[in-house]
């Protein structure tokens, strides 16, 4: 995920080394460090979920809880490998005691707020990056910034979409280290996959169903991005003659009720919602992510009162995870009112 429309200036923020982060988290009193991590116990199912990564003029830190009353989680976007940019770094840039004002208010509004990591522009194992070290350096970042936990946007498309199954290895071994570094029950661990990942018999590696068999256990859940697929590299395992890419139609998948919920078009087979869970991964850690209007991705936005009918569906048929999107303010308390007036209204 990436807002075009963000202050890119942002991106060549440092991330503050690991020493100095984890000396800082260890000086926090015992006692209030649990009272805090007691605070961010991993909330139930539905989550209603928004990130935020575009600069908006005149704001100081994440919104007030009026503007994005009916979710329930607040994703700043982004923590980059190379550091913290947009909305996550200007986390940073607001006081200690601002921090603590806003964390205080969101926790009255029981709003949990998480930082996103790495996003469209950051390809970790493209780049090389160290799983374990990286997960460490993020971790010690959530602790240090005081966050409920961090949801791993993982987009490096030329890795995952490739023939080594890096991409694979590569999350699961930085699944395991921010777990072990953020305990569950205590932090929030997301990931954030676009749906097509979740396709059985595609992908090297085995992709996210294979990520969800070896690791899952450890996330708390998927904000499924059933959305925003420019290109997809088509492994031998595809039967598509003289294409090693193809532009996604965006005006057949995941558009609609059916395609979204129980049978997508033939671009991108057994990757709906309940063919998802079909396959072995739990209906109710499947968060349906949807763009906040049709200019916040490239493909797969349905209209909030659509999209309102098609979680009333999935709810009939047994489904709870909840709903995401991206991104806030085009997508804020109205939108998210509307998509949970048929289920889930307030």
């Amino acid at each position: 995920m990436v807002s075009f429309k963000s202050t890119f200036a942002r991106l060549a923020a440092a991330v503050t080394v690991v020493s100095h982060l984890v000396g800082n988290v260890a000086s926090v009193p015992v006692g209030e460090d649990l009272a805090i991590r007691k605070a961010s116990a991993t909330p139930a199912a539905p989550h209603f979920v928004a990130y935020s990564d575009e600069w908006i003029s005149g704001e100081n830190g994440p919104p007030a809880t009026s503007s994005i009353k009916g979710f329930n989680t607040f994703i700043l976007s982004f923590l980059l490998t190379s550091g913290a940019a947009d909305q996550a770094l200007e986390w940073t840039e607001i006081s200690s005691s601002q921090r603590s004002t806003i964390k205080s208010q969101y926790a009255s509004a029981g709003i949990k707020l998480l930082v996103s990591a790495f996003g469209s522009t950051d390809a970790p194992t493209s780049a090389g990056a160290d799983p374990v070290a990286t997960a460490n350096t993020m971790a010690a970042w959530v602790k240090q910034y005081d966050l409920d936990g961090i949801d791993v946007d993982y987009e490096d498309f030329n890795a995952f979409d490739g023939s080594s199954g890096s991409a694979v290895t590569w999350l699961e071994s930085f699944t395991k280290q921010l777990r072990n570094q953020l305990p569950q029950g205590q932090y929030i661990i997301t990931h954030a996959p676009v749906a097509p990942w979740f396709e059985p018999n595609v992908w090297s590696g085995g992709g996210y169903l294979a990520i969800d068999k070896s690791v899952g256990s450890l996330i708390d859940w998927y904000n499924v991005q059933f959305y925003n697929r420019r290109f997809i590299h088509f492994l031998n395992t595809r039967t598509i003659p003289n294409a090693e890419f193809m532009l996604l139609e965006g005006s057949t998948e995941y558009t609609d009720c059916t395609s979204l919920l129980t049978t997508s078009n033939g671009q991108y087979p057994n990757s709906a919602l309940f063919q998802i869970a079909a396959n072995g991964v739990s209906l109710n850690k499947l968060v349906i992510g949807k763009p906040g209007n049709s200019g916040d991705a490239d493909t797969g936005y349905i209209a909030p009162n659509t999209l309102a009918s098609c979680v009333q569906q999935a709810k009939n048929q047994g489904w709870s995870a909840g709903v995401m999107t991206w991104e806030y303010p085009d997508a804020g308390a109205s939108w998210i009112q509307t998509v949970r007036s048929l289920s889930w209204p307030e």
